[in-house]
């Protein structure tokens, strides 16, 4: 009964399930029926145009929904940037190696601290004044070994 009525509909069945599929999307949206909708749409315009048969523009709308979803695929996909930050995920230390940063206390004994940001780290390097501008230059562990800038 139902492939009867597919039938005799014709290329208006594609639009009308083109027209389902675009609504399935509004009510789950993920972008991805819209793409269904969009090739079964395109397959009723090619089945009204060109009279295929049943087979035939079944063979159309699998084409063409494979390639709806890639190129949706392609287009709606975030451009990955490269992400400088993430190389240094769970090693913020190493992320600091280079920086110049003003102590928050001095070095004595070869000891001080830096802040970073909201944080305070533990410094190593020859004894200078709080204020003085350091360069940290390597991370040993927790601590980060600092020099003249």
């Amino acid at each position: 009964m139902i492939v009867e009525a597919f039938m005799r509909l014709g290329a208006w069945a594609w639009i009308i399930l083109g027209l389902l599929l675009a609504g399935v999307e509004l009510l789950a949206p993920g972008v991805f029926f819209i793409w269904l909708g969009l090739a079964a749409l395109v397959t009723g315009v090619i089945d009204g145009i060109f009279g295929l048969s049943w087979q035939a523009s079944a063979l159309v709308f699998a084409v063409l929904s494979v390639s709806a979803v890639l190129v949706g695929r392609a287009l709606t996909r975030p451009r990955l940037q490269p992400d400088t930050q993430a190389e240094f995920l769970n090693r913020r230390g190493e992320s600091l190696v280079g920086r110049v940063f003003v102590l928050e206390a001095p070095i004595r004994d070869g000891e001080g601290r830096i802040r970073v940001d909201d944080s305070s780290w533990r410094v190593t390097g020859a004894d200078r004044f709080a204020g003085a501008r350091v360069r940290v230059v390597k991370v040993e562990g927790s601590t980060l070994v600092v020099d003249d800038p």
